[in-house]
């Protein structure tokens, strides 16, 4: 039996570059606050993570802070932005306690904003069409004078739609609020430069890059301001305070080095992939539905709904021949509720419980896309043999 990992947007395998460099970096014990010679060490390697991550989204290494994950690094932003700006305007100037985001957030930003809603806040929840895209025309109705924040992910976890954040930020811009993106998808798989998004925070992390779990950062914009999470000393500016992670930020900056040198080569030969998988399945399978955009999409992102069976069932029998998906984004698989992005594009409760994620990354082939399509047609017939759903639908 073949094992084929197809669920690289729940978390990547560490970079075997990535993995010689944490080992290198094993004998760096100093912490890195420590003026010493072994505290001093630890310092150079840290801020030459910072170089190499600068480097590939386009800032400045003064504008990364690094975090635990991208989860931390969304709450970062919508809780500091709010408690550094919002109490100290006047109630009628612009700025207060409304924030703007899509109803296809990562649980990590729309959770946060269900929180800042029960402490007073007014959000406003943009529609999206039925392709996942969020339309700047809605931003613009939604912006008052009492916007302080805007969020809108770059790239979705679960059906790959990319979000036009370059027009929405110049939206938001126009009106003098902040935006932030969650680009913890994108960040390796798209090109991402923030000074050409002109976002004003933007969050990330590393084991979606091919780095291990427990490290993430932020790019805030020169002359923005946050309130932290917590309190503590003087790490990253006062922000993300505790002692550094110091292999996890290594780890991470080596892994930004290699996303910026194989991007080029390693997007269009995972796209091609993806494409294989995609006509396989709409040649083999009938009574399909892909989700999301079919041309502004993260290359090795597709959802697709099979009609009358369960995600969960298909999940499982795919897993017993060594086949890894996803029924949906893992921060959320622990609920029995359906997704609340495949319903925000409209899809009915059944076509949203049967829908798999497949996501593939750099260590996937065109064998496995072949082993996949060689078992998921026997998968789904066997399953819908016994499903009541269609079983009426032939009756």
């Amino acid at each position: 039996m073949r094992n084929v990992y197809l669920d690289n947007n729940a978390t990547t395998p560490i970079h075997p570059e990535v993995q010689e460099a944490i080992k290198e970096a094993l004998p760096i014990y100093g912490n890195a606050s420590s003026h010493h010679s072994f505290g001093q060490e630890a310092r150079e390697r840290v801020e030459d993570a910072r170089v190499k991550l600068a480097r590939l989204i386009n800032a400045d290494p003064s504008e990364i802070i690094f975090t635990s994950c991208g989860s931390e690094s969304n709450n970062l932003v919508l809780k500091g932005v709010t408690c550094e700006y919002v109490p100290c305007k006047p109630k009628d100037a612009p700025g207060g306690r409304h924030i703007v985001t899509s109803q296809i957030e990562h649980p990590s930003v729309k959770n946060t904003a269900n929180c800042l809603e029960q402490r007073g806040f007014k959000i406003t929840w943009l529609p999206v069409d039925p392709r996942g895209l969020v339309d700047p025309e809605d931003l613009k109705k939604a912006i008052t004078r009492q916007t302080v924040l805007v969020t809108v992910m770059l790239g979705n976890n679960e059906i790959g739609t990319i979000e036009p954040i370059q027009e929405l930020c110049a939206i938001a811009r126009e009106h003098g609020v902040f935006f932030h993106t969650d680009a913890v998808q994108a960040l390796g798989k798209v090109q991402v430069d923030v000074k050409e998004l002109e976002v004003d925070f933007l969050s990330l992390s590393g084991h979606k890059l091919y780095a291990p779990k427990g490290i993430g950062a932020l790019y805030m914009k020169k002359g923005r301001m946050i309130c932290p999470l917590f309190h503590g000393g003087h790490q990253e500016g006062g922000l993300r305070v505790g002692t550094e992670n110091t292999l996890g930020i290594i780890a991470l900056g080596k892994a930004a080095e290699v996303a910026r040198r194989d991007m080029g080569q390693e997007a269009p030969r995972i796209w091609a992939l993806r494409e294989k998988l995609r006509q396989g399945i709409e040649k083999l399978i009938p009574d399909v539905r892909f989700n999301g955009h079919p041309e502004k999409v993260l290359p090795g992102t597709l959802n697709v709904s099979f009609l009358y069976v369960e995600g969960e069932s298909i999940l499982l029998r795919l897993s017993g021949k060594g086949i890894a998906v996803s029924t949906g984004s893992a921060c959320s698989s622990g609920s029995l509720e359906p997704s609340h992005v495949l319903l925000a594009l409209g899809l009915i409760h059944e076509e949203a419980h049967g829908s798999i994620r497949f996501s593939l990354g750099r260590e996937n082939t065109e064998q496995d896309v072949d082993y996949v399509l060689e078992v998921l047609p026997g998968v789904i017939a066997d399953l819908r043999k016994m499903s009541p759903l269609s079983r009426a639908r032939a009756g």
